[in-house]
C-alpha cells in the first residue's frame, strides 16, 4: 500500500489575502487557483517550495461557523510543521519579513524549532529536524 496526505485544508478569511501571506511571506508556491462555478469557490492550494508532498487547500470560509475556527484550527496548539533543511536562514528569512515568533528558537535533540504565527494566528512549528529524525 502506497498513502499520504495530500492537502490539508486550512479555513481562511479572504483566498487573496491568504495567498499573499503564504507566498509573500513564507516563501510557499501558488500551485492551483481555479474558479470552480458549481460551488461558487475557489481551489487555492500552495505549498512549501522543495521535494515534499502535501501541500494546503486555502479553504474561505462560507459560514458563520467555519468562519468561528479561522486562526483556531488547533483550539491554539501548533498544529501545522514547516520542515527546513536550514533552520537559521528561514528563521532569520521570516522575522525580516515580519513573521511573529511566540517560541524563540530551542535546540533540542529531535532538532531546532521555533513557533510562529500564521496571518490569522493559527501556531506553526518551523523546525529543522536532527539525525534523519521524520
Amino acid at each position: 500500500m502506497n498513502q499520504s496526505i495530500a492537502h490539508i485544508a486550512l479555513v481562511v478569511r479572504d483566498y487573496d489575502e491568504a495567498i499573499d501571506f503564504y507566498v509573500s511571506k513564507l516563501g510557499f508556491e501558488l500551485v492551483d487557483d481555479t474558479y470552480q462555478p458549481e460551488q461558487d469557490k475557489r481551489w487555492v492550494v500552495v505549498r512549501p517550495k522543495g521535494q515534499g508532498s502535501c501541500s494546503l487547500l486555502l479553504a474561505q470560509a462560507s459560514n458563520e461557523r467555519q468562519a468561528a475556527f479561522i486562526g483556531d484550527q488547533a483550539g491554539g496548539r501548533v498544529f501545522l510543521f514547516l520542515r527546513t533543511d536550514d533552520f537559521w536562514r528561514d528563521y532569520d528569512s521570516l522575522l525580516k519579513k515580519g513573521i511573529e515568533f511566540v517560541r524563540e528558537p530551542l535546540e533540542a535533540e529531535y532538532g531546532t524549532v521555533a513557533v510562529f504565527k500564521d496571518l490569522y494566528g493559527n501556531l506553526w512549528d518551523l523546525i529543522e529536524f536532527a539525525n534523519g529524525r521524520p
